[in-house]
């Protein structure tokens, strides 16, 4: 076991950067195409040394007072423009990612409904919802109340309408959600929460800067951003399709009023004004400058050449599942994210833990959850389709006996 007790004395840099480097070798390889989860892999060399640049250049800056770094504040800034003109959005700001998201999102709705009177709110989601929900509920004193999905994994609007009550001050919708790649019915859930004056808020974290472009390389999106009716506030990660790296997210409002119940100002301070309009104090700069970067190099020709490599391996891999005998794509994704099952009319038994086992045996690194095996592809995915088909099909035909894999999405709490 490591010592863990204060260094007395300092030790020289080059043999930190050794022990680095050598201990890094074991950690996941998402360059390679195997992985799934964690990091999207643009292969974009041009654009990571951008990044890297970038990132170096602003290391040390500090967006906590903006007026102090005139460039952070621009570029932030037009970040926020071009999120505004991408979702249809009326105001919103950054986030360090998608749970600050979620997080501000439930604050406004809980400080919304309060100021109506509501003291004891609550959120309504399916049980796809993302766990960033029921963390917002712990801390932000919300009840959190689930409902149940449809055989097609989406959230049924039936059943919100029979979950909502007058403590709700929220409804949540995933476009898509993280288990099943499914967008839930935006249009028919928002509408309903607009009816009974309800907030209704598109967990978009995952897909908002993958679908817009996604629906102008003429794949079928249901309505899910701004343009649909009753939809109040969006969440979405920059450092997902958005391919910065980590971390900085958005959360928008339709509303500038209900934006500003978000922001913080305390001025009772012998220090002076403190306002910020997001939780965090201190923000580092290089994810601010590197969401300008990224966005500004890559524009919506540059977003619709890695949307298109998203797609083109997102057929690869569906068919490879196709292509291999007793499994399926359950339910069927909208995007680039999907569950590999056990299809339910195969002939024989097909332990899907154990072809699991048998994929990592081969170098791949097969996210687990309670139904399957869970695929999230990036624009590097789009090289190793063929590979992929084929350690399938053999990990299926030499599946064997799983070794009990833990189905583990976040950190492990010492």
């Amino acid at each position: 076991m490591a010592d863990t007790s204060f260094p007395e004395k300092g030790r020289p840099s080059e043999e930190l950067l050794e022990e680095m480097r050598a201990e890094r070798t074991g950690d996941l390889d998402w360059r390679g195409g195997k992985a799934f989860s964690l990091v999207y892999n643009t292969d974009d060399p041009e654009l990571e040394s951008l990044q890297h640049e970038v990132a170096g250049m602003f290391l040390h800056e500090n967006a906590l007072n903006p007026f102090r770094y005139a460039t952070l504040l621009r570029m932030e800034s037009e970040v926020l423009g071009m999120t505004r003109s991408l979702f249809g959005a009326s105001a919103g700001s950054l986030s360090s990612g998608g749970t600050e998201s979620i997080f501000l999102a439930v604050q406004t709705a809980r400080d919304h409904a309060r100021a109506r009177g509501v003291m004891a709110p609550e959120l309504v989601c399916a049980i796809t919802a993302h766990p960033a929900f029921a963390k917002a509920c712990k801390y932000l004193d919300v009840t959190q109340v689930f409902t149940e999905v449809g055989d097609d994994g989406r959230a049924v609007p039936e059943a919100f309408a029979s979950a909502i009550n007058a403590n709700t001050a929220i409804v949540v919708v995933s476009a898509p959600s993280y288990p099943f790649g499914v967008i839930d019915p935006v249009a028919d859930i928002a509408a309903m929460a607009a009816e009974r004056d309800v907030l209704c808020h598109v967990d978009a974290c995952l897909g908002g800067w993958l679908l817009p472009f996604w629906e102008e390389l003429g794949e079928s999106v249901e309505p899910w951003d701004f343009r649909v009716e009753g939809v109040t506030s969006l969440s979405a990660d920059i450092h997902k399709y958005g391919y910065c790296f980590k971390g900085v997210s958005t959360i928008s409002y339709r509303d500038e009023d209900l934006y500003r119940r978000q922001i913080f100002m305390y001025d009772s301070w012998p220090g002076g004004l403190y306002a910020s309009a997001s939780a965090a104090g201190t923000r580092p700069g290089p994810p601010i400058a590197a969401a300008w970067a990224t966005i500004t190099h890559l524009g919506r020709e540059g977003y619709l050449r890695l949307g298109r490599r998203v797609l083109e391996a997102t057929r690869a891999f569906r068919s490879a599942v196709d292509g291999a005998e007793g499994l399926v794509v359950v339910p069927t994704p909208d995007m680039s994210v999907f569950q590999i099952g056990v299809d339910p009319e195969a002939s024989g038994d097909i332990d899907i833990e154990a072809v699991g086992d048998r994929m990592d045996e081969r170098g791949w690194n097969m996210d687990r959850q309670q139904g399957g095996l869970h695929v999230m592809l990036s624009p590097g995915h789009d090289k190793v389709g063929e590979m992929f088909a084929a350690d399938l099909a053999a990990s299926v035909a030499q599946q064997g006996t799983a070794a009990g894999t833990e189905h583990t999405y976040g950190g492990v709490v010492g």
